[in-house]
């Protein structure tokens, strides 16, 4: 099989394709013909050392993915055998990650994918759509489950609504009947969100963001999930509902966080933060079972048309596809992998 390697940590030169043997799945994994491996900032990230240490000597990168099942290891059904399926967290503390024609992954890590739904809208998943969906489900006031009607009477605030996360928090928030307003930079990215499904765009770069938030909630935001807490935190604190919740998973500008006391014990303001390695296995499991029930309603769809982007590079142009996801390129990077 052809595969993306890297074996020292650094910039996407270090990306290689390589020829390596077919690797068979052991006891409860699955092996996955990979028709489509999706990049996230974590992926680049990973290959930089930025995230973490590389922890083998030779590592397939990419975290997200969809495909076909075409072997099982023991104590998985047989049955399994060709079903389409979404992939999650594929390269988190294993060296076989998505960019490759095949990859194993641990059976749970590969969902089923409804024929209706495309390779690319499973590759799309993973990092983002469970993203959204820790960062829906952690306000004191619940809910801890989404589906539709779980979340009616709230309004939710998808900070950077145009970018892969944020598009995904304006889809599984509306799935679940919240009112959804997106911050956005300009008109393109307003279209974006908007397409996702927001219900109200606000430019946070014109006016008086903060009144136009309150314009259309004078309550406040139940739920902010935010990209760049150094950054928005004023705005947040200055449009959050008592008890309201600001759920972060970036701090893109990598500016730092001021921290008025005495306001937040006023709003008794929840603060969040999440990552998905560390979030535990039963939020990690109740978010796919949710994203999983959101695709089979079509909530989740991809490309231009619903707010997302899609930008493709064939497997060899690996490298090329880091470059564009580290420039903080709009929409979604796709690596087509096998037909």
């Amino acid at each position: 099989m052809k595969a993306i390697v890297y074996r020292d940590n650094g910039g996407p030169d270090v990306l290689q394709l390589v020829e390596r043997d077919l690797t068979a799945p052991d006891a409860g994994e699955v092996r996955v013909r990979v028709a489509v491996s999706g990049v996230n900032p974590t992926d680049w990230q990973a290959r930089s050392g930025v995230a973490h240490r590389k922890l083998f000597s030779e590592i397939t990168p990419h975290l997200d993915g969809a495909g076909v099942i075409d072997a099982v290891g023991d104590g998985v059904d047989p049955g399994r055998v060709g079903q389409r399926v979404w992939l999650f967290m594929a390269a988190a503390g294993r060296p076989t990650g998505t960019a490759a024609e095949f990859t194993v992954v641990p059976a749970d890590q590969a969902v089923p994918l409804p024929d209706e739904a495309s390779f690319d809208v499973g590759a799309s998943l993973g990092v983002p759509a469970l993203t959204a969906h820790r960062a829906l489900t952690v306000a004191e006031d619940g809910p801890r489950r989404l589906h539709p009607g779980a979340l009616d009477g709230k309004v939710v605030l998808a900070a950077g609504g145009a970018g892969a996360v944020g598009h995904a928090v304006i889809q599984l928030a509306r799935w679940a009947g919240a009112t959804v307003i997106g911050t956005v930079s300009g008109p393109e990215k307003a279209k974006l969100a908007a397409s996702a499904g927001a219900h109200h765009t606000i430019n946070y770069r014109e006016g008086d963001p903060a009144a136009a938030i309150r314009a259309i909630t004078p309550d406040g935001v139940d739920i902010v999930a935010e990209v760049a807490l150094g950054a928005n935190f004023t705005l947040d604190l200055a449009v959050l509902r008592a008890r309201g919740t600001i759920a972060t998973y970036a701090n893109e500008g990598g500016r730092a966080v001021e921290l008025n006391v005495g306001q937040n014990m006023v709003l008794n303001t929840r603060l969040q933060f999440l990552v998905l390695y560390t979030a535990g296995p039963q939020a990690r499991a109740a978010a796919v079972e949710d994203v999983a029930a959101a695709i089979r309603d079509g909530a989740l769809p991809v490309g231009e048309e619903h707010g997302l982007p899609l930008l493709r590079f064939p497997l060899h142009r690996t490298a090329d596809a880091h470059r564009a996801v580290e420039a903080g390129v709009v929409g979604k990077v796709l690596v087509d992998v096998t037909p």
